[in-house]
């Protein structure tokens, strides 16, 4: 496999699915539509005042019973696995979701409906570069109640391993596999969600599955079905002479594959995990998954990835031409000595910016902040970081010299080592979402001595200043 940097990705145009809601039973519509670099996967409830946004993050995971909720600001997305499977598996990085629910339309209850209609809507590459997680040692999880386990190791791309074993007679074990993402088209969207009769029991009896039709859903019948049962299950699903066949299904539909079952345990993995926010190269193997597994191993994954980006010090070589000297970036940004507090910028993209600043005896600030054992004030080194990030932020105008940064919140900012003289800062920040309305987000990390010295999330304002 090419180690070459992908490109990121979205869908050339917008397009409509209609459907039901499984467990609202409402008619929702569904559109995707072409998103940014760098936004990632975002639902949007079009039938909300405000069109509130629902990013795919496992930190927003409030529910995985029968499927995987996401909440924010009390805005609810429900069962959110499938349509973000299907985006996975077409190697989609960016896309919005716009829903008039809480609810995707089930469809069939596979993901085969939404990599059609993302097909024809095509996928195009974007001007950015795609990021993604290479696995280098084990990370696993495991539920001891459950008996569920899940890890992720080295391998050469994305490859995912499912085993379930549902302990009845009607469904044992089963097991699933794919060696590439790719081969999700193929082999694992058409695999449709399945129940068993004795949950379809509760949940007729809780209201639960008002769109649930003998269609989408495979019914494995794991107890006797009674008369009463029968009934119950006519005027549900409207449909008479419910039978059950040899293989211990309900005969409302075949199974697409033998082992189905386990192929969509694999297409509910693969949409969980999507909640990580960046791609994965190694083995993923699923003993026993479910949507509660599947969500906490997201978020130890997303952790570690959080870590392993803040440790990540930016390659550049500091003898080499920066991209702006001082007098340059003195050109970019109303700042002058002794409050200019960037020195050069390396790296400038549409979404990240790296600076640097040497850090002398000379500061003004050592004068007075612990004369006899000068350390760099912590709010100079947000200051620093800010002021590399209004490189990025004024990078966007024609004309930066006619526009102001204001700083308008900061988050999780943490100090982690002293600076002190002789030291060379190194600054990264990245865009969190696409600049809107002159309202720039940013991740900020300070390195100094090859190790992280600060970092911070920073919001500020790009705003025209006066002539």
């Amino acid at each position: 496999m090419s180690n070459s940097p992908k490109k990121q990705t979205t869908i050339s145009k917008e397009i409509k699915l209609e459907g039901v809601g499984l467990h609202t039973g409402q008619n929702v519509i569904l559109t995707f539509k072409p998103a940014e670099a760098s936004t990632g996967f975002i639902f949007r409830r079009m039938d909300l005042e405000g069109h509130p946004m629902i990013p795919a993050d496992a930190n927003l995971v409030t529910s995985t019973d029968r499927g995987t909720t996401l909440e924010k600001n009390g805005v609810l997305i429900q069962t959110s696995e499938h349509v973000l499977a299907a985006c996975v598996g077409l190697g989609i990085d960016n896309v919005i979701i716009e829903l008039n629910a809480s609810e995707p339309p089930i469809m069939d209850g596979s993901s085969k409906y939404f990599v059609e209609a993302l097909e024809k809507a095509e996928v195009i590459e974007l001007d950015a570069e795609r990021e993604e997680f290479i696995v280098k040692d084990v990370i696993s999880f495991s539920d001891e109640e459950t008996g569920s386990e899940i890890l992720v190791m080295p391998a050469n791309e994305y490859q995912v391993t499912t085993m379930v074993d549902f302990q009845t007679k009607v469904l044992g074990t089963q097991n699933a596999s794919i060696k590439s993402i790719t081969e999700f088209k193929d082999h694992i969207a058409n695999s449709r969600t399945f129940s068993f009769l004795h949950e379809l029991e509760a949940l007729l009896e809780h209201g639960l599955i008002k769109g649930g039709d003998l269609n989408n859903a495979i019914v494995y019948v794991d107890k006797e079905l009674s008369p009463e049962i029968m009934k119950k299950l006519e005027v549900a699903f409207d449909k008479k002479d419910i039978s059950v066949k040899p293989n211990g299904i309900l005969d409302n539909l075949t199974l697409h594959h033998p082992n189905e079952a386990a192929r969509h345990k694999l297409l509910d993995v693969i949409g969980d995990l999507a909640l990580v926010g960046t791609h994965i190269r190694g083995k993923v193997i699923a003993n026993k998954p479910g949507h509660k597994i599947n969500t906490q191993f997201a978020k130890k994954l997303a952790k570690v990835i959080k870590a392993e980006k803040r440790n990540k010090v930016p390659q550049i070589d500091l003898n080499s031409k920066p991209l702006y000297d001082v007098s340059e970036i003195m050109d970019r940004l109303p700042h002058r000595p002794p409050f200019l507090l960037v020195d050069k910028i390396y790296e400038l993209t549409d979404s990240s910016v790296v600076g640097t600043k040497n850090v002398t005896m000379n500061e003004p600030f050592f004068v007075g902040h612990f004369p006899g054992k000068p350390v760099m004030p912590g709010v100079l080194q947000v200051e620093a970081m800010a002021q590399t990030g209004g490189i990025l932020a004024l990078s966007t105008v024609p004309d930066p010299e006619n526009y102001l940064t204001f700083f308008m919140k900061m988050n999780n900012v943490k100090f982690k080592q002293q600076v002190v003289p002789g030291d060379t800062l190194i600054f990264k920040l990245e865009l969190i979402s696409p600049i809107r309305r002159g309202i720039i987000q940013m991740q900020a990390y300070a390195y100094a001595n090859g190790k992280l010295a600060c970092e911070a999330e920073l919001m500020a304002q790009i705003v025209k200043s006066k002539e």
